[in-house]
């Protein structure tokens, strides 16, 4: 099989999945509309034709749609969450420290109830991530909130520029030199093993390239290698980077990797310590995606500062505030909130933090992350302002069709017990034998120093 097949089947796959995906219209009227893009709008209505924005304005007339009153409520994009592990079970295939050769959007789960808890919180499109246990992880998937579909292929957002999860620091050494006793073991053989997957990738592109070049067909066609594969078109800027990451000097350390390979596509995950090398991120043209104040759950995390995410901004470094939890997801407008209390970012600024700035980093700001003319009907509305502690979200819509109202029906919901809860969350979170083990060692810690 020759690699031109390989190049179509993704397009393929495109066509077949933009055919099965269902729209809407709506016509939102009367709300205060937060644009992101074109300012604060007052009194202003939207209307989505075919899943797409086609008009904003006021007292705008149409027949044929579904009608939204949003007078007194707050509208805005639908909220963007640029690290999310929802809609998988599994997230680490640490079998070994390269896994280029996996992708999460094979095992995409649109039953998982965290997306529906998700759209209850405004979000309407996350970023489902490998875990962090291998230097090199496996590929991830941009899916766009569709409760209710059944076919996994319609979570999927298609189109979406594809991306791969690369991990620094502890993760990828315990798990394989602690765990295995095999490369990487320490910081520094973590850096070699992206160094010699990139060489053997470049190595990889010219055999394929001498043997495509050879009309005579004289050459033996290079044996097709997926892990391979992948890598060459991370060389090729095709796929993102989205790397864990805490530290300072290897965030500089993988920068200088990607220079000496000529990669510029990343987006470091965490990025605690980036505060300390926020002009370096911005003059490689790294984006950073945060946590608003979650540090000091480990060893290599212990330091950082909520001021984290104001830095970055102001340094000119594209950043973005993720959960990285399916309990966080729900209230990300409450994380963005907290950098106008750390650093004073005004509202449009602490917005983009969960809004236009991830849909930048996944590659899908064209489509998502404002609300514009042409782009895709994704709203979130909000009984106050979403930066309010107050805020409640009261309805989501993903391409012009309402996936979350508030006045769903009770069975949707149930009553919750919060000393329950808590404990149920802290013994499912402890259990080291699955999930990403990102935060393993944090509940411990609290355990130890009552």
């Amino acid at each position: 099989m020759t690699k031109s097949i390989y190049i179509l089947l993704p397009f393929l796959l495109y066509i077949l999945q933009l055919s099965g995906q269902d729209t809407g219209d709506i016509l939102i009227k009367n709300g205060t509309v937060i644009t992101i893009t074109d300012g604060v709008l007052p009194h202003t209505d939207v209307l989505i034709r075919n899943g797409k924005i086609t008009k904003i304005g006021q007292d705008l007339k149409e027949n044929n749609v579904r009608i939204i009153d949003a007078s007194d409520q707050y509208v805005m994009p639908g909220i963007i969450d640029a690290h999310s592990h929802i809609g998988i079970e599994n997230v680490n295939e640490a079998s070994d420290p390269n896994t280029a050769n996996v992708n999460v959007g094979d095992a995409i789960d649109p039953f998982t109830i965290t997306i529906y808890r998700a759209l209850a919180g405004g979000v309407t499109t996350s970023h489902a991530m490998h875990g962090s246990a291998n230097a090199i992880g496996g590929q991830c998937q941009t899916i766009k909130h569709r409760w209710g579909v059944t076919d996994p292929q319609e979570m999927k957002m298609s189109g979406a520029p594809r991306t791969i999860k690369f991990a620094l620091g502890e993760n990828p050494m315990r798990v394989h030199g602690e765990g295995r006793h095999i490369v990487p073991r320490t910081r520094m053989g973590v850096e070699q093993i992206f160094r010699e997957a990139f060489a053997k990738a470049r190595d990889y592109t010219a055999k394929w390239d001498k043997y495509n070049n050879n009309p005579s067909g004289a050459l033996e066609p290079p044996q097709y290698d997926l892990k391979m594969e992948t890598m060459a078109d991370i060389l090729n800027g095709e796929i993102i980077i989205h790397c864990h990451s805490y530290r300072a000097d290897e965030i500089l350390m993988l920068m200088n990797v990607l220079e000496d390979f000529g990669v510029d596509k990343i987006c470091f995950q965490h990025v605690n310590e980036g505060f300390k090398v926020a002009p370096e991120l911005a003059a490689f043209g790294a984006r950073a995606s945060v946590f608003a104040d979650w540090w000091a759950y480990k060893f290599e995390v212990y330091y950082s500062t909520a001021y984290n995410a104001t830095i970055l901004t102001r340094n000119g470094v594209i950043t973005s505030i993720n959960s990285d939890s399916r309990e966080l997801i729900r209230h990300l407008y409450h994380e963005a909130a907290k950098t106008q209390r750390y650093g004073d970012l005004t509202d449009n600024e602490a917005l983009r933090l969960i809004t236009l700035n991830p849909a930048i980093q996944l590659g899908i700001e064209d489509r998502v992350g404002s609300i514009e003319v042409g782009k895709e009907g994704d709203i979130a509305i909000f009984n106050k302002h979403p930066l309010s502690i107050y805020a409640v979200p009261q309805m989501t819509i993903v391409d012009g069709i309402v996936r979350f109202d508030i006045h769903d029906a009770d069975d949707m919901r149930i009553d919750i017990d919060p000393e329950e809860k808590i404990s149920t969350f802290i013994e499912e979170s402890s259990d080291h034998t699955s999930g990403d083990r990102c935060l393993q060692d944090v509940y411990q810690y609290f355990s130890d120093h009552k």
